[in-house]
């Protein structure tokens, strides 16, 4: 699904607030930044880590948890990856937990395109050792992210989706679910 019009990517490139406090992302949605708690704000317009900001802010090590992965075939082309339909990509779903509240933070499922990605990089991944965030940083990779699409997750929850470009290639398309409950 390609971005709509009124998505305000520019904000989210050199800014974090967006007047009135409302966006309307690429689904058509009206979502209400400005009446999420603040932390669940920043997490979503952040082109950080969010393992990082996690521990800082809920003072605990946060563990990234492996739900699975596997290499899968897109049924539709990927515009944001810039993959077509049939081609093959690492897909995989993490959960963000607090190790000693056990509190679940968020979770996170990514499409990732082995084929732009160092090898090194590559075999780190596919094992499933740690967060893709820290793996990066780890392997001092320069990577840029580029925030696509905010909305809501179900009943209280709300969504993130970007992307991480390596050598300005999409590489990593990520989509990043909070519950706001644990942020109030």
């Amino acid at each position: 699904m390609a971005p709509s019009g009124n998505f305000p990517f520019a904000y989210f490139q050199t800014r974090g607030f967006v007047p009135g406090g409302i966006i309307t992302n690429a689904r058509d949605e009206s979502l209400a930044l400005k009446a999420l708690p603040p932390f669940l704000r920043t997490l979503l317009v952040t082109d950080g880590t969010v393992t990082k900001h996690l521990e800082a802010y809920f003072w605990e090590e946060v563990a990234v948890e492996n739900l699975g992965q596997g290499m899968v075939r897109l049924a539709t082309p990927s515009p944001w990856l810039g993959a077509a339909a049939g081609e093959s990509v690492l897909k995989r779903r993490v959960r963000l937990k607090g190790t000693a509240s056990g509190r679940v933070y968020g979770e996170a499922e990514s499409l990732i395109r082995l084929d732009r990605l160092p090898e090194r990089l590559r075999v780190e991944l596919t094992a499933g050792r740690i967060g893709i965030g820290e793996l990066l940083r780890e392997r001092g990779l320069e990577t840029y992210r580029e925030i696509l699409d905010l909305g809501r997750a179900g009943e209280d929850g709300v969504y993130r989706t970007y992307r991480i470009l390596i050598q300005q290639a999409p590489a990593m398309l990520i989509t990043e679910t909070f519950p706001c409950a644990a942020y109030r």
